[in-house]
């Protein structure tokens, strides 16, 4: 499932357009349907893309016209979505702390003694990250896993950025007791994970 970044610029263009043509609203789709399919997928363990961008095209006349990039509201829409999964979600972590077995990060890696260290670290890191609550965790993971800042964050999830740093930091102090104090920066596959600071 690839999608095209497209230009994000212009998304609130795209959107306004999809009030009169609703079938421009695919172009919004294949923007961004490679990165919030990762998102997810790597957050359940199963694809509620679909579910994000129908929810998305049913709310778009809401959509704040004055953001040129929709990627954090589609954000938004999954991690409410996933919130409304959690059970599933802490099952899927829970399994993956069990079994050190992330599909998404495995097809990312190659195959090799270092990835025996990830894999540890893994699942230590998937047992951390299923104590977290929801809204630590929504923050940690749209910080780490979908690479967006601060902001855009704030926007996504609609909280004020105080509280995105606020909760960017617990969670991240919770990591990284849960990993031993061990920084998951250093590990290979997870250099991501929570960030830098």
């Amino acid at each position: 499932m690839n999608g095209s970044p497209g230009r994000p610029d212009d998304d609130a263009r795209v959107i306004a357009e999809s009030l009169v043509q609703p079938e421009l609203f695919g172009e919004l789709y294949y923007r961004h349907v490679g990165a919030i399919h990762r998102y997810v997928a790597r957050r359940l363990g199963e694809d509620i893309t679909a579910d994000t961008f129908l929810s998305a095209f049913r709310v778009r006349s809401r959509y704040d016209l004055s953001r040129p990039n929709a990627q954090p509201w589609l954000y938004g829409i999954a991690a409410n979505l996933i919130g409304k999964q959690r059970r599933a979600e802490v099952r899927a972590l829970r399994a993956m702390a069990r079994t050190g077995h992330d599909p998404v990060a495995d097809a990312w890696t190659e195959r090799s003694d270092s990835r025996l260290t990830a894999q540890a670290a893994q699942s230590s890191l998937a047992g951390a990250l299923a104590e977290l609550s929801a809204g630590d965790r929504h923050v940690l993971l749209l910080v780490a896993w979908a690479d967006l800042n601060y902001q855009e964050v704030a926007e996504a999830l609609s909280i004020p950025v105080g509280t995105v740093r606020s909760r960017l930091n617990r969670a991240r102090r919770k990591v990284r007791l849960a990993l031993g104090g061990v920084d998951p920066r250093l590990v290979h596959d997870f250099a991501g994970m929570v960030g830098h600071g």
